[in-house]
C-alpha cells in the first residue's frame, strides 16, 4: 500500500492508497483544493472542516448530476428505438468510470474523517 501527500487549503494530508493510485489522488486533491479555494474566496476562512465538508458536498452534487444525466441517457436510449438501456456504445465504460470515481471519493472522505 502506497502513501501520498495531498495539499488542500494549504494543509498537507498523508493518505494511504493502492499502489499506482498516487497520481490519481493528486489530481483529485487538486480538484478538491480548487473547490475549497473557490469557497474560501466566496465566504472567507470559515474553518477547515466546514470548507472541506462544503467542497465535498459540491463534488457530490456534481457526481449526482452526472449520474442523473447518465440515467436520463439510459431512459432515452431504452425508449427511443426499442433497444435495452444498457446497449448504448460506451455507456458501460462511462457508468463504470463514474462508479469507480464515486467509490474513490467515498474512500477519500472516510480517510479524511479518520484524520
Amino acid at each position: 500500500m502506497a502513501e501520498v501527500s495531498l495539499a488542500i487549503n494549504g494543509r498537507t494530508y498523508e493518505i494511504a492508497c493502492d499502489d499506482g493510485q498516487e497520481e490519481r489522488l493528486q489530481v483529485l486533491a487538486g480538484y478538491l483544493d480548487m473547490r475549497v479555494a473557490e469557497l474560501t474566496e466566496q465566504m472567507g476562512q470559515v474553518g477547515e472542516l466546514r470548507l472541506l465538508v462544503m467542497a465535498a458536498l459540491l463534488v457530490a452534487d456534481e457526481l449526482q448530476d452526472a449520474l442523473s444525466q447518465l440515467d436520463a441517457l439510459e431512459q432515452a436510449q431504452g425508449g427511443g428505438n426499442g433497444a435495452p438501456a444498457g446497449d448504448m456504445p460506451g455507456q458501460d465504460a462511462l457508468a463504470g468510470a463514474l462508479e469507480d470515481c464515486a467509490l474513490r471519493l467515498e474512500k477519500i472522505a472516510a480517510r479524511l474523517e479518520g484524520a
